[in-house]
């Protein structure tokens, strides 16, 4: 017996790979992984320089290592949106946004056993830890100079990273993208032994979901984004 799917239906899967941060208590096997990263590595990037690298972190230790530099960063976030602070964003409040993250710091720190839901304190538990790089030397970043918060070199890594999604989906895995612990890159790359031109980008959550898969996800309409001509056109009619 197998634990591959048959796949999905491709509106399906654009439709329904929402967030899943809870998992069965079942492993995934090197053979599963395998086979997603082998339908993932067809993602679209600049050049085809394929600058990403992935990181499956399973030795226990270095597991716990990494969520105890994941809670911190999720506390940070949860301060900054009780104030009402779109958190890290690139045009924001900074004094706020750093007043929440001291408030997040002055916090105790919580050793006891965590809650079952508590997705943070149970990171290290999760079926599969994989850690996204990118190599920046690969990146086509061509806003790199516009003295604004630069975007475009992530357009040669994410698409991977949501391919990986998708494949995993196709073999009843689910998953989520985390980004908390790029807050602490430098302790991620010492720890996991990351050379200096990689960057951390994610790290996967991966596993057998332990509820059905969300099929009702909540997004803003077709018109509510999209105009025409110019930023203040009119709106693109929904289907």
């Amino acid at each position: 017996m197998t634990d591959r799917a048959d796949g999905i239906d491709l509106v399906e899967a654009l439709r329904t790979t929402g967030a899943v941060r809870e998992f069965a208590d079942r492993p995934v096997g090197h053979d599963v992984l395998a086979r997603v990263l082998d339908n993932a590595r067809f993602a679209p990037n600049g050049g085809n320089q394929q600058a990403w690298r992935v990181i499956l972190v399973e030795d226990p230790a270095l597991r716990r290592a990494v969520r105890d530099l994941y809670v911190p960063g999720w506390r940070e976030y949860l301060e900054q949106r009780l104030d009402g602070i779109q958190p890290w964003a690139p045009i924001g409040d900074r004094a706020a946004e750093g007043r929440a993250i001291e408030r997040a710091a002055a916090q105790p720190r919580d050793d006891g056993e965590p809650a079952p839901g508590d997705f943070a304190a149970n990171f290290h538990r999760v079926p599969v830890m994989a850690v996204i790089l990118a190599d920046l030397r690969l990146l086509a970043a061509t806003d790199r100079d516009l003295g604004r918060y630069t975007l475009v070199g992530g357009a040669s890594i994410y698409p991977f990273v949501w391919s990986i999604l998708l494949a995993a989906h196709a073999e009843g895995l689910g998953g989520v993208l985390t980004t908390m612990t790029v807050v602490r890159e430098a302790a991620m790359k010492d720890l996991l032994a990351i050379p200096e031109e990689q960057a951390v980008v994610a790290v996967l959550a991966l596993g057998y979901p332990l509820e059905p898969r969300p099929t009702r996800l909540r997004r803003g309409p077709v018109e509510s984004f999209t105009t025409i001509d110019t930023f203040d056109g009119d709106p693109l009619a929904g289907p």
